[in-house]
């Protein structure tokens, strides 16, 4: 019982559109349009057939399991490097938007995150987040629970804006390029083509 609602939690509902790709890929054999899309919940990378031709960079579509109105069907979870050159431009933009619309869930992770070992602490995954910081981080935290991304800012004046540390966070791990993932699924190991 517990997997599956753990793997409940991991589906993805909702995915903003990294790339349109009108008649596919050039290297495709077949001629079908496709998009690629960044779950808005694990950051999970994907490849679908739309439904419909009106499909914009940057817009958030409905991918779950009930009816669909943009997505035809999931093809494949993606890695990194099979994004379009496109697609990995806007990568960070739609990170953005997503930790911005669920600030809550990001200000929680600095409140609540934990060590990874006995030398290391989850939040020092963050860019630039060293042991200064982190104690910095975790003093604020102790004495009132963070409430927003100004609210961590203001009370943690030498720390990055907060959402920029995530962003290039997120983007790390779905490169794969980090041993922890914090923010992401890991990567799906590569498939040869």
């Amino acid at each position: 019982m517990e997997e599956s609602e753990h793997r409940r939690e991991d589906l993805e509902e909702h995915a903003m559109v990294l790339d349109y790709l009108p008649i596919g890929r050039s290297s495709s054999a077949r001629s079908e349009p496709i998009v690629q899309l960044l779950g808005e919940n694990k950051f999970t990378l994907l490849e679908a057939v739309p439904k419909t031709a009106e499909m914009k960079v940057g817009e958030s579509v409905y991918i779950g399991k009930g009816d669909r109105d943009k997505i035809s069907l999931i093809k494949s979870r993606l890695n990194y490097t099979d994004l379009t050159e496109g697609a990995k431009k806007e990568l960070p933009n739609a990170v953005q938007q997503i930790v911005k619309k669920n600030e809550q869930r990001f200000v929680d992770l600095f409140n609540n995150a934990g060590a990874l070992n006995i030398r290391m602490h989850s939040l020092e995954l963050l860019p630039n987040v060293g042991k200064k910081h982190l104690a910095a981080i975790l003093d604020a935290r102790d004495e009132k629970k963070f409430e927003s991304f100004k609210d961590i800012a203001d009370r943690v004046p030498l720390l990055q804006d907060p959402v920029k540390l995530i962003v290039e966070r997120v983007v790390v791990e779905l490169k794969g390029e980090s041993r922890f993932y914090l923010l992401t699924r890991p990567p799906s190991q590569p498939h040869v083509h």
